[in-house]
């Protein structure tokens, strides 16, 4: 299949399954004028050896079904058509694709599990996922990331009618991965889908978690944590795609960094069309930087073709500690050291909150917690 005969926006021109269709990036491109391009390890060329291992386990409470099927699945690609170079390599190199689904109307007990284990990076690997959560239906997935690889794969969330999807996703490779994702959920009728992406692992992560909406009154909540230590390069660039009306977005990312040459990068794109009217929409970015020689990148962009909204914003913010802050908690006594601790973390620790597992918060708040006494 060939392009896509509708943009997904002004920025994001192409969408295809056809790897063709992409040429390799050089750098100057807007979409990849941030990432290190020869950090990638060949994920972007296509010219490295399929010999990474990685691998993808689930974890499905009674009731939910969780399968592996090749890509002639009518499931596969259902929802998201790969909108750049390396997402399109990923599209046509995976062998299987796990498929999750939660039948309608249902409320599993437990949270579904995804286990994602690298074993080493001395050759690339992709994947793909696919989880389905039938109309009325509410589910709770965690997928975690952990180990050595260099790792591209798509990730489709296909929420139905009335149903609600919280999805966590945890980052927490070894400091020598590359990973490389794309998150889209597609969103029908009145479906909710709240998603937290925690990143604090790896030499290079790239996400990029996207929304569309195939009917009136979807609501999508992306969250973000991510913290950036010395030579680490986090990129996420999210893409809110509003078409049909009525229909609301919430984006709110918030980052740390420190060490030479930590460097966060964080796009975010909403586009709000003709035709969706009644439209509500707000994103924000804000980044801590703890020390020098770290860099952050925050680049809000607000595309609005209706007059007729009901809310549109953005906001983005970098900066340092606020001293008035740390001066509020040592005049009560409390030492510089640990007055900043408290800052940083009531900073991040605002957004870590929502973070609906119990284990996920209190493993993301003890590794802030690790990455301060640094």
């Amino acid at each position: 299949m060939g392009l896509t005969e509708k943009p997904l926006s002004t920025l994001h021109e192409k969408a295809s399954y056809d790897l063709d269709d992409f040429e390799v990036p050089t750098g100057r491109e807007e979409a990849w004028r941030f990432t290190p391009l020869s950090r990638l390890k060949g994920l972007h060329s296509g010219k490295a050896e399929i010999t990474g291992r990685v691998l993808t386990q689930a974890y499905a409470p009674a009731g939910v079904t969780a399968e592996w099927v090749g890509r002639e699945d009518a499931r596969i690609g259902k929802a998201y058509v790969p909108a750049d170079r390396v997402s399109a390599q990923a599209y046509n190199a995976f062998e299987k694709a796990l498929v999750v689904t939660v039948p309608k109307e249902s409320v599993p007990a437990e949270e579904i599990r995804i286990e994602v284990r690298g074993g080493g990076s001395d050759g690339v690997t992709y994947g793909h996922i696919v989880v389905v959560v039938e109309p009325l239906a509410e589910a709770v997935v965690v997928i975690e990331h952990q180990g050595s690889a260099v790792y591209a794969d798509n990730v489709e969330f296909v929420v139905g009618d009335g149903a609600t999807l919280k999805v966590v996703s945890l980052q927490d490779w070894d400091d020598d991965a590359v990973h490389v994702s794309h998150h889209h959920a597609q969103l029908a009728k009145d479906a909710t889908f709240k998603g937290f992406v925690v990143t604090l692992g790896g030499d290079l992560v790239r996400l990029s978690p996207s929304v569309s909406y195939t009917g009136p009154g979807g609501d999508a909540d992306l969250s973000g944590v991510y913290f950036v230590d010395a030579g680490q390069h986090l990129e996420h660039r999210l893409l809110v795609d509003h078409s049909q009306p009525h229909c609301k977005s919430n984006v709110d990312y918030r980052g740390a960094l420190q060490g030479e040459d930590a460097h966060a990068v964080w796009i975010g794109d909403v586009i709000i069309r003709v035709e969706a009217e009644g439209t509500d929409t707000y994103e924000l970015n804000r980044n801590l930087i703890l020390t020098d020689g770290a860099r952050a990148d925050s680049v809000p962009n607000l595309e609005i073709l209706t007059g007729e909204v009901a809310g549109a914003g953005h906001a983005s913010a970098s900066g340092r500690l606020d001293d008035e802050h740390i001066f509020y908690l040592q005049a009560r006594g409390i030492p510089f050291d640990e007055a900043r601790r408290l800052v940083i973390k009531g900073f991040l620790g605002q957004l870590i909150e929502k973070i609906q597992v119990a284990e996920i918060r209190d493993r993301v708040l003890n590794a802030v917690e690790a990455e301060l006494a640094r």
